[in-house]
């Protein structure tokens, strides 16, 4: 009786002591396993990833337990087809190939490369739109800068007038005319006649042979266009 007492404890004190290290090898076997199927869809990836045919698309590789999984979209059956013969390298005991066939994957790639798109064809759209904005806006400035300085322009010759010839008059351009106009007069010879143009107002001085030039160095003045008042201050007298 005692004798199996002392087996039973031995057995089960044998059980206790066995038990952590059941543990430990079936830890270990998990993790490498774990290790090993990441090994095997990072080999599986790469391979899809560098063929000129199922690069374009989108294609994602799980592998658990040694059975890789494809999912993703592709745009013919033999696409299809060949990223699963890809998928079927050492390690791997079955492929679970869920590619869907979709011929606008041919240039589109997968639905999340064509929101992908469209949210960057709504980005250039917005871009395009502000910087017509701001080119529509710019323009506008200048275009009212050009039709400011052109009022400005027009009312400074609208306010000193234009002569018959077209020519914008000024104090200057009067001054210029009348002594011109004055350089061939016979009644104003050997005179000494200064003209002096303000505002458009003639002031005549200096001096001159007889009345009849005064008379006419007044007329000249006033007939000159732009000229609104003439001023005589005329002497009659040599020159001197």
């Amino acid at each position: 009786m005692i004798g199996t007492v002392v087996c039973a404890a031995v057995l089960i004190v044998g059980g206790l002591v066995s038990t952590p290290a059941r543990l430990d090898a079936a830890t270990a076997q998990v993790g490498t396993a774990a290790a090993s199927d990441k090994m095997l869809d990072s080999r599986i990836e790469k391979r899809i990833h560098s063929d000129a045919t199922l690069k374009k698309y989108h294609i994602d590789v799980s592998v658990d337990g040694g059975v890789a999984t494809l999912k993703g979209t592709v745009a013919t059956e033999a696409d299809r087809a060949k990223a699963g013969n890809l998928a079927k390298v050492n390690g791997i005991t079955r492929v679970d190939n869920k590619l869907v066939v979709d011929l606008n994957a041919a240039t589109t790639g997968t639905a999340g490369t064509v929101k992908e798109k469209t949210k960057e064809g709504a980005e250039a759209t917005k871009n395009a739109a502000e910087k017509a904005a701001e080119k529509t806006k710019e323009g506008s400035k200048a275009a009212y800068g050009k039709t400011k300085e052109g009022a400005k322009k027009v009312g400074e010759k609208t306010k000193e007038g234009l002569s018959k010839t077209g020519e914008v008059i000024t104090d200057t351009w009067i001054t210029t005319k009348i002594k011109a106009d004055m350089v061939n007069e016979d009644l104003l010879k050997d005179s000494d006649v200064e003209v002096h143009t303000n505002n458009h107002i003639v002031t005549l001085s200096g001096t001159v042979m007889s009345p009849a030039g005064r008379a006419r160095a007044v007329a000249i003045a006033k007939g000159t266009d732009g000229v609104q008042r003439v001023v005589d201050q005329i002497k009659i007298g040599p020159k001197k």
